[in-house]
């Protein structure tokens, strides 16, 4: 689509504390977001991790085009497109694997893992021209932080850096969980997908408003505590960082109990050797310290959700479809705690899981509910009128309030109409 700036005027569309319907529904707005957000914003692609050795690569996305994370033959990280530049072929079509090179099954034109043309079927009918001019896409700008890679289609604008801002802390707040201070995501991806807006995914992951009423069963029949966090006497609160990103912190909360390893539901006692270890790495005190404050409950934007044990990537697909990609969080030399995380992944987001099915259904209400005329507006003013800044100088209220999703929709409409 070429992207007039003609339509539609998101200054009207998007107000303080409402935003308009259709933002949700109308296919031009989706196209006019990957030109403006998806393909001209930093965007999270994977973890390196995922690509520990050389000529390592596994398929992902930057919202709904293919890309490849390769770890080429040069020990370099890259992101290139999966697409051969010939006709048109989809590239590669396995998950992951380990190879040096990409054969295009179509023609069978030959690429380095670094993205240049190694060699034509039947060369004799190239003569004279450049294998340089027929190298693989590229995502022109990469970069990672402390083992997250993010990509940007755009040839310049902020660093990562800039883009990620104060949301780095809660980065490194959730490898200080890890021994050895590094996250390696070993466990596989579960591919959920959903008929709705990604934006709706976006606006709930920090939404600290709906856990106690969508959730309720599941923290009923589990015996849980996890709901109180989440009602009005609370100390828990929603934070904006600005750029998109929004927090939901937990540690108020965590740090009135004063109990190791509480957040994660369990005791020390219960992970001995995970214990043993972080406090061989920092210290009894600071050891103490991390596992009373657990892990970050964290949205990236525009796709990027660490959950306490697991972490979300949004896909787009269209205006109505995304697909949320989701695997167990890992620490680095931790592996008791690591077994644990991938069992309650499983039972919270896996197939028979409860919590993101719960999560799922309210997604596709919303958009069928967009959907409705009257009326045309979506509210978010809850505590407008707790809203503060925070010793941080960041927007702060209390854990139900929309701080997150007014945030989130300022920093939209700077995108949409810069």
């Amino acid at each position: 689509m070429k992207d007039t700036g003609s339509f539609p005027d998101y200054h009207r569309l998007v107000e303080p504390t409402r935003v308009h319907s259709s933002l949700y529904t109308d296919p031009e707005i989706f196209q006019q977001e990957l030109d403006r957000i998806w393909y001209r914003t930093w965007v999270y692609v994977g973890h390196v991790s995922e690509v520990p050795n050389r000529n390592d690569y596994v398929t992902k996305s930057i919202g709904p085009t293919p890309v490849l994370l390769v770890h080429d033959r040069k020990g370099e990280i890259r992101l290139l497109l999966n697409k051969c530049p010939h006709r048109g072929n989809q590239l590669c079509a396995y998950r992951e694997g380990n190879r040096a090179s990409f054969t295009c099954p179509y023609h069978s034109w030959t690429f380095s893992n670094t993205g240049e043309l190694a060699g034509y079927a039947y060369a004799d009918g190239y003569e004279g021209a450049s294998k340089s001019d027929f190298s693989l896409g590229r995502v022109p700008r990469v970069a990672i932080y402390r083992g997250f890679v993010f990509g940007s289609f755009a040839e310049e604008g902020p660093s990562l850096e800039e883009h990620l801002g104060g949301a780095k802390a809660s980065i490194d707040q959730l490898l200080d969980n890890s021994p050895e201070g590094e996250l390696e995501l070993t466990a596989g991806f579960l591919q959920h997908r959903t008929k709705a807006n990604w934006k709706f995914m976006l606006e709930n992951e920090t939404d600290g408003y709906h856990p106690a009423f969508v959730h309720g069963s599941v923290f009923q029949v589990t015996d849980s505590g996890i709901g109180s966090l989440y009602g009005p006497d609370s100390t828990a609160l929603t934070r904006d960082f600005g750029n998109g990103h929004t927090e939901f912190d937990l540690r108020p909360e965590w740090r009135r109990i004063g109990k190791p390893m509480n957040w994660f539901g369990t005791t020390t006692e219960r992970l001995p050797e995970y214990v043993a270890a972080m406090e061989g790495a920092y210290g009894e005190e600071r050891a103490r310290e991390i596992m009373i404050d657990g892990t970050p409950h964290i949205m990236i934007f525009p796709n990027l959700f660490i959950a306490e044990i697991q972490l979300f990537t949004l896909q787009p697909i269209s205006v109505d479809e995304t697909i949320q990609h989701v695997t167990a969080l890992g620490f680095k030399g931790a592996p008791d705690m690591n077994r644990r995380l991938r069992q309650q992944t499983m039972g919270s987001v896996g197939p028979a899981g409860l919590l993101l099915a719960d999560d799922t259904e309210m997604y596709e209400r919303n958009h069928r509910g967009a959907s409705i005329r009257d009326p045309e507006w979506v509210t978010l003013t809850r505590g407008l009128h707790r809203e503060r800044r925070d010793e941080n100088g960041y927007l702060v209220a209390h854990s139900t309030d929309e701080v997150p999703q007014r945030g989130i929709w300022r920093h939209y409409q700077n995108l949409m109409t810069a």
